[in-house]
């Protein structure tokens, strides 16, 4: 027997509402604090209506994070194609300002997927690691694409670990072809730009020029000027 609703509700939407409610509780108390019971009041519907949609807490967070992961993906790949293929310079730069100011305007997103655990939840590693190979995959491919053109500096970069390199072999079928030393030099570049934008979000970190941005782009061009060999 199927829950009952408290009021009625088309299948297509209620899971998008609730989707919705959690992100709305997300910002205002925190991943920790996600509540099916307080979600399904705001909705005014039966708790167990949620359960047609998601089976538990830790499935309604883990399809919060491939959606959040699956946005924060399509805005990099967005921001890359903007630019002309071959205006690889610009094109990095554009991924790089992109990644902030996603961050900046959905920060509930970005601590979710890239923040603090939520305690007791484990993300379920065959459903996160498509959406978030796609999430890297636009910055894979320029730093792929400098590689192929002769412009990547990367002398004596380390190697990952060979146990490790499984994972990589499995990010190309979600991410795109790209040699493992593209791979890693990427992996690098978004831990830099990932620590700047934690830091700003959490408020640890103060403004720098007239639009608090300016330590930023420093880093981006500090980033490109070691990585990449002028033309």
């Amino acid at each position: 027997m199927s829950p009952r609703l408290k009021r009625k509700s088309s299948p297509s939407d209620l899971r998008e509402r609730i989707v919705t409610t959690a992100w709305e509780q997300i910002a205002r108390e925190g991943a920790p604090a996600l509540s099916l019971r307080a979600i399904a009041r705001n909705l005014d519907i039966t708790a167990p209506a949620i359960y047609n949609y998601f089976s538990d807490r830790d499935a309604l967070v883990t399809a919060l994070i491939v959606e959040a992961y699956q946005t924060f993906g399509t805005h990099q790949l967005e921001a890359r194609d903007s630019i002309l293929p071959e205006e690889l310079d610009k094109r990095l730069m554009a991924i790089g300002m992109a990644y902030r100011d996603w961050a900046l305007a959905h920060p509930q997103r970005y601590q979710l997927i890239f923040g603090t655990p939520i305690p007791g939840y484990s993300a379920p590693f065959e459903e996160v690691f498509p959406a978030a190979s796609r999430s890297l995959s636009a910055l894979v491919s320029v730093i792929e694409a400098f590689r192929l053109a002769g412009r990547l500096r990367a002398e004596n970069f380390p190697q990952v670990r060979k146990d490790m390199k499984f994972d990589f072999e499995r990010w190309k079928s979600h991410g795109g072809e790209a040699d493992p030393l593209s791979l890693s030099v990427a992996v690098l570049i978004w831990a830099r730009v990932h620590g700047l934008v934690s830091l700003e979000i959490a408020g640890n970190i103060p403004p720098y020029g007239p639009d608090g941005g300016a330590l930023y782009r420093y880093e981006l061009e500090s980033i490109k000027q070691q990585f990449v060999q002028s033309k």
